[in-house]
């Protein structure tokens, strides 16, 4: 079995593990970034054998200039949804962030009302 054979590469910005719906930026971003290891990695996710945690770190090591340039841009992109989503909140986050702030005035006027009383 050649290296590749294990990837699904549906796209340039979309490489997954053959038979599941992982993308190697799962596997490497708790590999390099958390600092995981291939055990720990293969128990966190129970679709993946830990056969395929290895061949993911080995594509890795073997197109690393390519393989990281590929993860900076999944960073990247998360980081421009995460930023799009604070400007323009689902209409659930925003009743959510409403309640809270009323429950917190709630809490502060009742705090005030037990101290002046």
């Amino acid at each position: 079995m050649q290296l590749d054979d294990y990837f699904d590469f549906q796209r340039p910005d979309d490489i997954r593990l053959k038979g599941t719906r992982v993308g190697i930026e799962t596997i490497l971003y708790d590999f390099i970034h958390r600092s995981r290891t291939p055990e720990e990695i293969a128990q966190t996710y129970p679709s993946l054998t830990l056969e395929q945690v290895y061949a993911t770190i080995l594509y890795y090591l073997h197109n690393k200039e390519v393989v990281s340039q590929y993860l900076a841009n999944w960073l990247e992109w998360g980081e421009q949804q995460r930023k799009a989503q604070e400007l323009n909140p689902p209409p659930a986050v925003v009743r959510m962030r409403k309640l809270k702030a009323e429950r917190e005035a709630m809490k502060k006027a009742n705090e005030s009302e037990v101290f002046v009383g």
